[in-house]
C-alpha cells in the first residue's frame, strides 16, 4: 500500500494486495468492485507498484472522457507518495485543432484522419502549401519545456489541449511525443482493440508489448465493444455513395465485361433480395454464399476471380483516395469500402462469423463477430492485466468471452456501503414479457400506474428506466407525463452529448418536490452519470431487458451455448441482470446516499442471486416507509 494516496477503506488494502500479487506474476485479474471500493484508485496503486519495481508501464483503458479525468486526479493524488508521470490521450476527433474549425473533417474515421494528416505534415516538413500550422508550431517548439508543464501539471486531456490551444500548437501532436516519457497513460478502448492503432501506439510508447500491465475499466462493456470492432456492414447508402464517386472518378474493369458499377448494382439488387427473403421483425440470416454466389453466377466468374475484382476495387479506392488527400479532403473512398467489404465476406471465418441482413430505412449487409476473443487475443502478450467494474459477476463467463487463460484471478469485493441505506423491491403483479402483456391488455396501465404514483407521492428525484425506447415511446403516447405532477426529463434517441448533459444537469437541481427523468438501460444515463447525495433517490425499473430475439441475438446464443454450454446464460441472464445492477447502482455512489429501487416486473425474482430483493406489499406505500425508517 505504498503507493495508496488514501486512509484504506474496507476491502481496500485486500483489493491493492491481491492485485499486485496477480500481476506481479503475469497473470490477468478479473474483478467485480463495488460502488465505494474505490476501483480507480486501487487499480493504479496496485499496477503501479509492480510497473514501478520492474520498470514497465501501465494502460489505463476507458470508455468515457470523465473515466479517463478520474484516472488522472487519482494519479496526482498518487504523485504525493511518488513522482509518476502519466498522461491521457485521445483520438484526432477530440484533439486535432484542425478538425474543430473542419465540420467535414471531423466525419472522418481514424484511418482517414490518419492518412490527411500525414499528407499534411509532408507538406509541412517540406515547406510547401496546404501544410499544417499547428504541426508547424510543434515542430519550432521548445519539447522539453511542454513536457517540463505536464510533468509538474499532469493535465487532464482537455487541460493539456487548452495549454496547447494557448500556444497555437497541437495536442495530438505532442501528445504522441510524450507517450515514450509516461509511465502511466490512459486511452479509450479504440487504443488497443483496433490492431493497426495498437501497433503505433506500441511503438510511440517505446516498450514491447511483453512490458505493458494492461487496465481494463468497465470491463462488462468489452465483450461487445470487442464484437463490434471486428464486425462489417455494407449499407444501401453507402451503395448509393459508391456509385456517385464512380461519377467523379471513373468506372473501370475489375473483371472481363465486368465494371465496379455492374458490381455495386448486383450487390444493391441482392440486399434488396435478401431484405425481401429473409428479414424478420429486425434482420435474418442470410445463406452463407448468397452474396459470393449470386456475384459469381451473375457475370460466369470464379470464387478465384471474385477475389480478383474485390482487390482490383480496393485499388481504384486506394487511387481515390490519394487523389482526395492530395486535395486536401477527407481521403474517404467508398468504392474501397466496397472491395474491401466483399473480399472479408468471401475470408470470413464461419465458426466465429455469422452473416446478416438487417433491415429498416438502410438495410445492409453484416458480417457479425460472434467471438470477442479475437479482439483481445493480444492480452496473452501483455505483461499482466486487469478487468474490473462494478457488474461483473459471473466473473468466469467474462474471462471466457475475452478468452482469457484458465488460471486468471477471479475476485469479487462488495461495496464497504451500509446495504441498509439501499432497499431493491419488485412487483409481482406486472411483467414486460411480450406473450403476456399480448394476452392482458391491463398490464401496462398498471405499470403506468404504478410509475405515476411513485413519481407523485415521493418528494425524490427519481429515474424511470425503460428496457428500450419502444417501450418508453408507448408510456409517452399513453400521455404519462400528463399525469406526474412535476418536470419530467427524457433521454432521447440520438441526443448529442452536449443536449444530454444539460439534460442531466437540470434534472439534478435542488427542487423540493423532486424531479423525474425518463432514460433507457444500457444507455449514457445508466451507466455513465454519477447522482451523488439528493441528485438520484428513487429508480424505478420498467421490465427486464431481456436482449430482443433478432437473428443476431439467436446466433449469439448458439454459439455460446456450442462453445461452453450456457448460451442462455451468457447471453441473456447475465447481460439482462448487468444492465439492471447499473441502473440500480445509480442509486448508491457515496457513503450517506440512501435510495431504493423498484423493479416493476415479476421475473426479477429469478435474479436473487445477483442482488438482494424482496416483494413489494404497498406501492408507493413501502418506497415511503424505507425513507422513513431511515430519517432520510
Amino acid at each position: 500500500m505504498e503507493l495508496f494516496p488514501y486512509e484504506p477503506r474496507k476491502h481496500q488494502t485486500e483489493i491493492v494486495a491481491s492485485v499486485s500479487a496477480a500481476l506481479k506474476e503475469g497473470r490477468h485479474v478479473v474483478m467485480e468492485s463495488g460502488t465505494g471500493t474505490g476501483k480507480t484508485v486501487c487499480a493504479l496503486a496496485s499496477s503501479l507498484q509492480v510497473a514501478l519495481a520492474s520498470g514497465r508501464k501501465v494502460v489505463y483503458l476507458t470508455r468515457t472522457n470523465s473515466q479517463q479525468r478520474q484516472v488522472i486526479l487519482e494519479l496526482r493524488r498518487i504523485n504525493s507518495r511518488a513522482e509518476v508521470f502519466g498522461m491521457g490521450v485521445q483520438g484526432r476527433q477530440s484533439t486535432c485543432p484542425l478538425l474543430s474549425r473542419d465540420p467535414e473533417l471531423k466525419q472522418g474515421n481514424a484511418e482517414e484522419l490518419s492518412r490527411l494528416c500525414s499528407e499534411r505534415k509532408r507538406r509541412s516538413l517540406a515547406g510547401k502549401e496546404g501544410g499544417c500550422r499547428f504541426y508547424d508550431a510543434v515542430l519550432a517548439s521548445d519539447f522539453d519545456k511542454v513536457l517540463e508543464h505536464c510533468r509538474r501539471e499532469l493535465p487532464t486531456v482537455e487541460e493539456f489541449s487548452q495549454y496547447c490551444d494557448s500556444q497555437g500548437l497541437c495536442p495530438y501532436e505532442l501528445g504522441k511525443e510524450l507517450l515514450a516519457h509516461a509511465t502511466v497513460v490512459t486511452a479509450p478502448y479504440a487504443y488497443f482493440f483496433a490492431p493497426f492503432v495498437r501497433e503505433a501506439f506500441v511503438d510511440r510508447m517505446n516498450v514491447p508489448m511483453s512490458e505493458l500491465i494492461i487496465v481494463v475499466d468497465e470491463a462488462h462493456n468489452l465483450p461487445d465493444y470487442a464484437r463490434e470492432s471486428r464486425s462489417l456492414q455494407l449499407s444501401m447508402a453507402s451503395l448509393e455513395l459508391v456509385l456517385k464517386e464512380l461519377e467523379e472518378y471513373g468506372d473501370p474493369e475489375v473483371a472481363e465485361g465486368v465494371s465496379i458499377r455492374d458490381v455495386a448494382e448486383h450487390v444493391r439488387s441482392l440486399l434488396e433480395e435478401a431484405v425481401r427473403d429473409y428479414v424478420i421483425e429486425d434482420d435474418g440470416l442470410i445463406p452463407p454464399d448468397m452474396v459470393s454466389a449470386g456475384l459469381m453466377q451473375a457475370f460466369a466468374i470464379t470464387s478465384r476471380q471474385l477475389g480478383i475484382a474485390c482487390k482490383a476495387m480496393m485499388t481504384h479506392g486506394e487511387i481515390v483516395r490519394e487523389s482526395k488527400k492530395e486535395q486536401g479532403r477527407l481521403p474517404r473512398s467508398f468504392i474501397f469500402s466496397l472491395g474491401a467489404f466483399l473480399w472479408f465476406w468471401l475470408k470470413m471465418d464461419e465458426d466465429c462469423y455469422v452473416k446478416l441482413v438487417v433491415g429498416g430505412e438502410n438495410p445492409r449487409f453484416e458480417g457479425f463477430c460472434l467471438d470477442p476473443s479475437l479482439a483481445c487475443g493480444f492480452l496473452h502478450e501483455c505483461a499482466g492485466s486487469l478487468h474490473m467494474s462494478g457488474t461483473l459477476v459471473p466473473l468466469y463467463e467474462y474471462r471466457d468471452s475475452v478468452g482469457l487463460p484458465e488460471g486468471t484471478t477471479l475476485r469479487a469485493f462488495p461495496s464497504p456501503f451500509d446495504p441498509a441505506n439501499r432497499l431493491v423491491l419488485y412487483a409481482e403483479d406486472v411483467t414486460t414479457k411480450y406473450e403476456e402483456m399480448a394476452q392482458d391488455a391491463e398490464i401496462v396501465p398498471r405499470m403506468e400506474d404504478y410509475i405515476v404514483r411513485c413519481c407523485n407521492a415521493l418528494d425524490r428525484n427519481t429515474v424511470v428506466f425503460f428496457p428500450s425506447y419502444g417501450l418508453m415511446d408507448r408510456f409517452l403516447e399513453d400521455k404519462v407525463l400528463l399525469r406526474i405532477r412535476k418536470n419530467v426529463y427524457l433521454e432521447e434517441r440520438g441526443m448529442p452529448q452536449a443536449e444530454l448533459m444539460s439534460t442531466v444537469q437540470s434534472f439534478k437541481q435542488p427542487s423540493a418536490q423532486g424531479q423525474v427523468l425518463f432514460a433507457v438501460m444500457g444507455g449514457r444515463i445508466s451507466e455513465g452519470v454519477d447522482f451523488p447525495d439528493r441528485e438520484l433517490q428513487v429508480a424505478l425499473v420498467a421490465g427486464i431487458p431481456y436482449p430482443k430475439p433478432t437473428a443476431k441475438h439467436r446466433a449469439l446464443l448458439h454459439y455460446h451455448e456450442m462453445k461452453f454450454g450456457k448460451g442462455w446464460e451468457y447471453t441473456v441472464k447475465v447481460p439482462a441482470a448487468r444492465k439492471m445492477q447499473q441502473c440500480i447502482g445509480r442509486l448508491i455512489r457515496t457513503e450517506g446516499d440512501v435510495g431504493v429501487a423498484l423493479v416493476l416486473d415479476r421475473r426479477a425474482k429469478q435474479f436473487e442471486d445477483r442482488m438482494e430483493m424482496r416483494a413489494a406489499e404497498a406501492v408507493p406505500n413501502d418506497l415511503l416507509a424505507f425513507f422513513s425508517s431511515r430519517g432520510a
